[in-house]
């Protein structure tokens, strides 16, 4: 099958198609022939040589979306559309390929209203809606997840906003990421090229600030982010794609009796995956939450994909079609 294979851990140079087995399946897997992947900052991160447990040769790609070729498990028959995640593109072989062999846990059926764009929802909206109620979230509460653009703070600021938050706060360090989110129903982002953070949140919840923050950015929005937290607060840190170090004011902490707390998709239990997968497909059916593309390659672009979302830093998500 066609693949688009890490030789080595060194950029983008070492990503290159290449022709390799199809997956072998067993009682415990399920064959899906994949039709997009997902490309995210973990791919990035591995093909840098940043991820300690991954080892190449390796087919990177840890979501993605396709059709059931063969499955012993009922709730998921032959033909069906499914989207997934889990250790794939770092443990073992990912999406950047034209077939996966699956655990079930890892999968959910693609509801009937949602297109090729199921390929770029599981990781970030399973993100979300885990975070969200791990940080205690219930309706009435006020959020705010930096980068209004990208995948995960674009995801949490429609979960909040769908299950009942009091304010669903976002950010942007671009004016025109601004007033992309203004065109497409983000009422509540903090263009940070016209104010500061701590100023905008703020504005938007008349002195209070954020109940709770989920942060997958890093660097100095983390610092930046504890500043915003309202009595009681809590942080919850989870990328790095502004920087790996951080440098806070522990008074945003103290004062306020915050807390700030890390958090793993993949070290969840199956239970909350569970429940997520649940709620993700009711608030899709529902219109509720809405994936956003920004642009699709080829499976055979994948290294210029992955520049595309590092370097070009787009609105919305980048996939690939195989």
């Amino acid at each position: 099958m066609r693949a688009m294979l890490a030789e080595k851990f060194g950029g983008y140079r070492d990503l290159k198609l290449a022709d390799i087995p199809e997956p072998l399946v067993s009682d415990a897997r399920i064959l899906v022939r994949i039709t997009a992947a997902g490309v995210t900052p973990l791919d990035q991160t591995i093909l840098s040589g940043g991820h300690p447990r991954a080892k190449a040769p390796l087919v990177l790609g840890n979501e993605g979306a396709g059709t059931v070729a063969s499955s012993g498990d009922q709730r998921f028959p032959e033909g069906s559309r499914v989207m997934f995640t889990g250790p794939y593109g770092v443990l073992e072989n990912g999406a950047f390929s034209e077939w996966i062999a699956l655990k079930p846990e890892h999968l959910c059926r693609v509801p009937e209203t949602v297109d090729g764009a199921a390929a770029g929802l599981p990781v970030a909206y399973l993100t979300a809606l885990i975070a969200l109620r791990a940080a205690g979230f219930q309706p009435g509460k006020t959020v705010f997840a930096p980068a209004i653009g990208g995948s995960v703070g674009n995801a949490v600021t429609q979960v909040a906003r769908a299950l009942g938050a009091k304010h669903a706060i976002s950010s942007t360090t671009s004016h025109a990421k601004a007033a992309e989110a203004k065109r497409l129903g983000f009422a509540e982002v903090v263009d940070l090229s016209a104010e500061g953070l701590a100023d905008g949140v703020r504005r938007l919840t008349d002195g209070y600030g954020a109940d709770i923050v989920v942060d997958s950015i890093g660097g100095d929005i983390l610092g930046d982010a504890l500043g915003v937290l309202a009595p009681g607060g809590s942080l919850t840190t989870l990328g790095y794609a502004a920087g790996r170090k951080a440098t806070i004011d522990v008074t945003n902490l103290i004062w306020k009796r915050g807390t700030i707390k890390s958090f793993s998709l993949f070290a969840q239990a199956p239970s909350a995956w569970a429940e997520a997968w649940t709620t993700m497909t009711e608030l899709l059916e529902a219109g509720e939450i809405k994936p956003i593309v920004a642009k699709t390659f080829p499976l055979e672009a994948a290294a210029e994909a992955l520049r595309f979302l590092v370097e070009g830093r787009p609105f919305g998500r980048v996939l690939l079609t195989t």
